[in-house]
């Protein structure tokens, strides 16, 4: 089952960090920013979480909560968000059942080796809990602004 722009996002039930469960239905009448990312305290996904932090108050202005998911420990989740700030919640997806609602695990290559990993991906979900955006093989520069863009466009049309 794939997500459809413009379909409603099927409801799930997260762990995440600060002890925290996030469940989307929880989250209506918010716009949701899910960004799936490969692996913490890397170089590309540290990068895209500082500039989603740097963001996060014009990401709340836009009525705008924003997630951050990839396959680590809570644990790790937890050192991670301490280290670097993150004003926002890290999901921890180690079964990958969001990874697979989402579809965002792909066939990757790393010197020569196949193997399944995250693709970089971000979603925006409308206050209705409807798909509006999807960015999929993400490059991290430029990235978030081009969300907050479309977070605040959607937002302003609400």
């Amino acid at each position: 089952m794939s997500l459809e722009l413009q379909k409603a996002v099927p409801n799930f039930i997260a762990q995440a960090t600060a002890d925290t469960q996030v469940e989307l239905a929880q989250l209506q009448g918010k716009q949701v920013v899910i960004y799936f990312y490969p692996k913490d305290n890397t170089p590309g996904c540290t990068t895209e979480g500082q500039e989603f932090r740097d963001a996060y108050p014009e990401f709340q202005a836009a009525n705008t909560v924003v997630f951050g998911v990839s396959r680590d420990s809570l644990r790790t989740h937890e050192n991670f968000k301490a280290k670097h700030g993150f004003p926002f919640e890290l999901i921890s997806d180690p079964e990958e059942t969001l990874c697979q609602q989402f579809a965002v695990i792909k066939l990757k290559k790393l010197y020569g080796k196949e193997y399944l990993g995250i693709e970089r991906s971000t979603f925006l979900i409308d206050a209705n809990g409807v798909l509006q955006h999807e960015w999929r093989k993400v490059k991290v520069k430029g990235h978030v602004a081009e969300v907050l863009a479309a977070a605040q466009q959607l937002n302003q049309a609400s």
